[in-house]
This record gives structure tokens, sequence and C-alpha cells, in this order.
């Protein structure tokens, strides 16, 4: 005799069939994204290198070498909306971060961060006449290695930027040099009076190439830095820090510079971009061709780093979290150290856990 399946059993089965499909693993879910359902949503950019996202949810995107700002909705083809002038694209150097104004809605300025042919410089304008350029800080070392280029608005409502070391050491140790800097400005471009050393734009210093910022839920500011041939780092940023290029490279313990809170051998790094979201850092790693996840202690620190997208899309440059509450990463195969697919470069976006 058969046995009866009752409707009560039927539901039962069928929402243990729906938990299994739509609940995805614990490695799917640190960070409380799901990798699985990562999506490419634009494709046929040229290393795009800055991510930002205006007040209606559409994102720019600067690319390195043509100069143009592209304005990205999920699933649409990018448009330009803009071509930077001035803009002298050679090594490492070219358009690279870019920032919206807090007040884009009032103001309509757009912040980028860019080489010259002598300099490196941060600027804005509006959308509408990009030509048009406010000068906010120049004469930034460049070279063709170096360049930094991460400009963000901290949730204090000032700008920092981010500059490397233009491939001379002693720069980063120098006070009088905007070079090896994270440095913190006013939206116009002024010195803030509460900055660290009275009377400079200089936030922290000693650092090699930082091409990544972001603040946690408390505020608190953490960077990722390029090392040289040991180790990749993310730091903790605090006013005034110290920490330590050239004397240090990852952690020594020296009493004058602030440790690392993770490192990395530069083989499984290279980070540039730098994301937050629910507890956790994201870290775009170039050449190690991965999206590292760092979880952070309450004190600040770090917790065992996970690495997601592990060589599925390429080398990876920016990471952002945008106003949809997805996570987007961007690829930067184009950039002559990578192996480009014909899609390439591409913005990958990937969705919060429990997303339909």
């Amino acid at each position: 005799m058969r046995a009866r399946t009752t409707p009560s059993l039927i539901m039962i089965l069928l929402a243990a069939v729906v938990l299994v499909v739509t609940s995805p693993t614990a490695a799917q879910a640190i960070g409380g994204f799901d990798y699985s359902r990562a999506q490419v949503s634009a494709t046929g950019l040229q290393v795009p290198w800055g991510l930002a996202f205006l007040p209606d949810g559409s994102a720019l995107v600067s690319e390195r070498g043509t100069a143009r700002i592209l304005q990205v909705r999920p699933g649409q083809t990018p448009v330009r909306v803009a071509t930077v002038n001035g803009v002298a694209a050679s090594g490492e150097g070219g358009l690279l971060g870019i920032a919206v104004s807090p007040t884009y809605a009032q103001d309509q300025w757009v912040y980028a961060y860019f080489s010259t042919s002598n300099d490196n410089r941060l600027v804005r304008f509006r959308l509408n006449a990009p030509q048009t350029q406010n000068v906010l800080f120049s004469g930034v070392p460049r070279a063709s290695i170096h360049n930094g280029g991460r400009i963000a608005f901290g949730p204090d409502g000032q700008l920092y930027v981010s500059t490397g070391d233009a491939g001379n050491t002693a720069n980063a140790q120098n006070l009088n040099t905007p070079a090896g800097k994270i440095l913190r400005m006013t939206p116009s471009g002024g010195v803030p009076a509460d900055n660290p050393f009275g009377g400079s734009r200089v936030y922290s210093y000693g650092h090699r190439n930082v091409q990544g910022l972001a603040w946690d839920a408390q505020g608190r500011m953490y960077a990722s830095e390029f090392g040289q041939n040991t180790r990749d780092e993310i730091n903790r940023i605090v006013a005034g820090g110290n920490y330590g290029w050239p004397t240090c490279e990852g952690v020594c313990g020296n009493p004058s510079f602030r440790d690392p809170i993770v490192t990395w051998s530069t083989a499984e790094a290279s980070p540039s971009g730098l994301a937050y979201a629910n507890g956790t850092l994201f870290a775009a790693a170039l050449g190690g061709t991965r999206l590292w996840t760092v979880p952070l202690t309450s004190a600040g620190g770090a917790g065992t780093p996970v690495a997601e997208l592990r060589g599925t899309y390429g080398r990876l440059r920016a990471a952002a979290v945008g106003p949809d509450g997805w996570l987007w990463v961007t690829t930067s195969n184009r950039d002559g150290r990578g192996a480009p697919v014909a899609q390439d470069d591409r913005i990958i976006r990937i969705p919060p856990t429990g997303t339909p």
C-alpha cells in the first residue's frame, strides 16, 4: 500500500528545497554579499580607475588612459559624459580618482585627481562644463609609477587624497612634500584648522603608494597600500600617523611607526580600491586577481582575511558599495599588466545576501 503524502508534508519539502536553492554557503556570504551571483554589469571599458555615485544611483567611472568619465547604469551601455582636459597618461599616471560632492544636488561638483605632463593635481568641475576646471591643489610629484590617486569624502565632510612617493622613497618621510602622503582638505581645497600639522594638508605620512580609502561605521579610516617586494598592507589611519615607509614594509614593531592591521605577500594582493560594509573591508587586488574580504574587530583591528572571486575576472582595481546596496568592482585587465578577454574591462556587481 502506497503511503499518502499530506499537503503539510509537501509544504515542508518545498520550503526545504527553497532554502537549499536560495541560501548561499558561508563562504559565499562573507561580508554580507553573495559572490556566487556576481553579475557583469558593464563591458568594453578602458582601464576604469575611479568609481563614484551620483544621487540618482548611477555611477561615474574614470578611465585612466582615455581621460573619459563614463556614466554607468547596470544593464545599459556606458555613456561618456565628460572628457577631462590636461591629462597626460603614461605609466601609472592619467585620469585617476574621482569623487562626487556630498552636496551634489545643490552644487553639481565632480572632483578628479589626474596626472599632467609635470605634476599630479586635484580639480573640480561640473559635468556640463568639464573644461572649466577649478584647480584645488597641484604640484604633487608625478612619475611613471607611484602616483597614488584615490580621493574620497570622509564622514567629516572633508576631502581625502592619497598620493604616492613618485618613485623617490625619501618623499614619504618629508613633511614638506605632498608625495607619499594622505592629504586632508576642505571641499574647496583649503587646509582644515584641525589638521595634525599646522598649515599643512598632510594628514598621515610614511606611505609608499596608497590607492584605497574607506571608513567604517564608527568613522575610523583605513587605507590599502602597495608594498615593494615583500608585504602589501591595510592600515588604520590616524591623524599625524607615520606609517614607516621606506624604513618599514609590513609589520616592523618600531614604536616610531604604526604597523598595518593586515598584510599579504605582494603576489597575493597589490591592493587598490577599498570599500566598507557590514563590519568588513573589501580590497580589490590587482596582482592577486581576487577580492579580499577583511572582517574588522570592535577595536578596529582585522580578523582573518578571506579571498573571493579568485582569478575569476582578472586584475581588480576599484571597489565601492553603491546606493543600491550592491558591491561594485572594476577590472583593470587592459592596463598593460593583465590578460584581457573580449569583454574587458568590466564592472562587476555583487548582490547583498538574500537579494531575490
